[in-house]
């Protein structure tokens, strides 16, 4: 299993498809490798890019934490802070949605992943060409630096002693199956955003919590590593938006290619 949201993956192979790298099929199987069926991508995907979208761009928000977002109805903000991640088009707005279902028999289950449509509006240009991979990735070393430094001073080891080191290092070694042509700073806050990931999730796992000494520690600990995993979202789906724009050539890559 791919530790990049699927939206990230759908957003840069859609992309890069739109790009005329690949065919639009091919690269929606690329964004999907772990999973055995993909339901409502093709189709929707294929209508963006007849009607001349050329870049597909995402977000990954949470509840009470919409940035990067595109403004549209509440069933849209329901189901993507529910979910976790969508993609999106700015120059029509329209948005995809993925929930992730098991099917097949207890025995010999599958994945299949469901995106639905939803209407949001337009994104204005100057909020795209304002962005920057100098300033989201600087902005993102900063807030890895103060979040680490308040999760240190809990003095809080539930690595220790524990197989939880390994199995980050393990998850961590995963091919990110990324398309050609993405700015290599763009590269470089996704893998450091997704190794984040990997580690506030299994730092939050029952047995990193319970190795905690005290219920008040663990719960302060809890809260900030939720808090810095939701800051990794954030830059990641900042970089995927400017890799996306940058491949599509709509944003002049700035901060580094």
């Amino acid at each position: 299993m791919s530790v990049l949201p699927v939206s990230v993956r759908l957003c840069l192979w859609a992309t890069a498809a739109y790009a005329g790298q690949l065919p639009l099929e091919e690269a929606v199987d690329r964004a999907h490798p772990d999973l055995d069926q993909v339901v409502g991508a093709t189709d929707r995907l294929s209508l963006w890019r007849d009607l001349g979208e050329r870049a597909v761009l995402v977000a990954l928000p949470r509840p009470g934490k919409l940035t990067g977002m595109p403004r549209g109805p509440a069933e849209l903000v329901a189901a993507a802070t529910e979910a976790g991640e969508c993609v999106y088009v700015p120059g029509l707005g329209g948005a995809l949605v993925p929930a992730l279902e098991l099917f097949g028999p207890d025995d010999d289950q599958g994945t299949q992943v469901t995106w639905t449509a939803y209407d949001c509006d337009p994104v204005p240009a100057h909020t795209l060409e304002g962005l920057s991979l100098g300033e989201i990735e600087l902005g993102f070393r900063r807030d890895l630096a103060a979040s680490t430094g308040a999760i240190e001073a809990l003095d809080a080891t539930p690595w220790a002693g524990s197989p939880l080191r390994s199995m980050a290092d393990e998850r961590s070694s995963c091919r990110w199956g990324l398309p050609d042509g993405l700015p290599r700073r763009a590269t470089s806050i996704i893998t450091m955003a997704a190794l984040v990931g990997v580690a506030t999730e299994l730092g939050l796992s029952a047995p990193a919590q319970s190795q905690v000494l005290t219920s008040a520690v663990a719960e302060q600990r809890r809260i900030l590593l939720t808090d810095l995993d939701a800051l990794a979202d954030t830059a990641m789906a900042a970089a995927a938006t400017v890799a996306a724009l940058s491949m599509a050539g709509l944003l002049p890559v700035r901060g580094g290619s």
